[in-house]
C-alpha cells in the first residue's frame, strides 16, 4: 500500500468558510485506529504544493472550525497561503465542534502529537513540500512539543499563537481555587488506579480542565495533570531546531504576563516575538489580521 494510499481521504465534503465569502474549505477525514479524524483544508490553488502549508492545532477541548481558526484559515487563503486546520480526535470518533464535558474524558495531552503527526503524513502524502506547524493555546504547546521530539525534514518552521504555560506551584492554586480541592488528592487517587494497572478506570473528579463534576479515567487525569515541565511552551522553544514565531497579547488573560516571559528569548535571538497590543487570548476582529500580517513574512521568507 503505499503513502497516499493509507493516508486517502474518507470524504470530502464542501463547506463554506463563513458566510458571505467566496472561498470554500473541504472537510477531509482520516482514520486512526478506527477513529476518524476531521480537518478542514484550503489550498492555495492548483499548484500549492510547491508553496508553504500551515497545519493549524486548535486549543484545550475546541475544534478545527472554532472562530480563531476559521478567521485565521481564511485570512491565510486571502493571502495565498494554504492551510489545513485539524481538529484533534479527543478519543471521539467524526468530532465537530466543542467537546461535550458531560463526556468521558478518555483522552491524553499527547494525544495530540500523533494527531499533528498522521496528518504531516497526510500532507506528504498530498505533495507538500513545505509544512509551518501553528498551533494556538494549548495547541502551541502541543505543537512545539511535536516540533522539539518528532522532527521532520518537511516541516520549516513553526508559529505559536498564545501558547500554554506552566508553572506547578499556580497550577495546583488554580486548581483549588476553581474546584475547591487539592489537585494532589486527585492526583494520587489516578496514580493509584495507574499503578493498579487501571489506567482506564473512571474517577468522577471535582473539575478536570474546564469541566466541572467531570468524569475521566485515570490515565487522562494524569496525562493532564501530573507535574510535567514539557507542557511549560516557553521551556521548549529554544530547543526547536527551526525558525519560531511566537505571537502574544497585551490582553491576554489566558496566558497573562506571556510578552514579557518571552522578551529575553526574543532579545537572545531564540525566537520571532510579535505582540500585539489590546488583543486578547483569542484574537478577535481586527486583531486576526495583525496576526495574518505577522505570519506571512515570517512563513514566506
Amino acid at each position: 500500500m503505499t503513502l497516499i494510499q493509507r493516508f486517502a481521504l474518507i470524504s470530502i465534503i464542501p463547506l463554506l468558510v463563513l458566510a458571505g465569502v467566496q472561498a470554500q474549505a473541504s472537510e477531509v477525514s482520516l482514520d486512526q485506529a478506527g477513529l476518524k479524524l476531521n480537518a478542514s483544508w484550503m489550498p492555495a490553488g492548483e499548484e500549492w504544493q510547491s508553496g508553504p502549508v500551515l497545519l493549524m492545532t486548535h486549543g484545550t477541548l475546541a475544534h478545527g472550525r472554532m472562530e480563531i481558526m476559521a478567521t485565521l484559515q481564511q485570512l491565510f487563503s486571502d493571502a495565498g497561503l494554504s492551510s489545513l486546520s485539524i481538529t484533534l480526535g479527543l478519543g471521539q470518533s467524526d468530532r465537530h465542534g466543542m467537546y461535550d464535558c458531560a463526556t468521558l474524558h478518555t483522552h491524553r495531552h499527547t494525544d495530540a502529537l500523533d494527531e499533528i503527526g498522521l496528518w504531516l503524513q497526510w500532507l506528504k502524502a498530498q505533495g507538500a513540500e513545505q509544512v509551518v506547524l501553528l498551533g494556538h493555546s494549548r495547541g502551541g504547546n502541543q505543537t512545539a512539543w511535536f516540533a522539539l521530539e518528532r522532527d521532520d525534514p518537511v516541516v520549516k518552521k513553526v508559529v505559536l499563537i498564545a501558547p500554554l504555560t506552566w508553572d506547578e506551584q499556580a497550577e495546583a492554586g488554580s486548581y483549588e481555587k476553581r474546584y475547591g480541592e487539592p489537585v494532589s488528592k486527585l492526583l494520587a487517587q489516578a496514580q493509584a488506579q495507574v499503578d493498579a494497572g487501571k489506567g482506564n478506570a473512571e474517577i468522577k473528579t471535582s473539575g478536570f480542565i474546564y469541566c466541572a463534576d467531570a468524569t475521566a479515567t485515570a490515565d487522562a487525569v494524569l496525562s493532564y495533570y501530573k507535574p510535567e515541565p514539557r507542557m511549560d511552551t516557553p521551556s521548549l522553544m529554544p530547543k526547536i531546531d527551526k525558525p519560531v514565531l511566537v505571537i502574544a497579547a497585551t490582553n491576554d488573560e489566558s496566558v497573562p504576563g506571556l510578552p514579557d516571559r518571552l522578551a529575553p528569548l526574543a532579545e537572545q535571538g531564540e525566537i520571532e516575538l510579535v505582540v500585539i497590543d489590546g488583543a486578547d487570548h483569542f484574537f478577535r476582529d481586527l486583531y486576526a489580521d495583525e496576526v495574518v500580517e505577522a505570519i506571512q513574512p515570517f512563513v514566506e521568507q
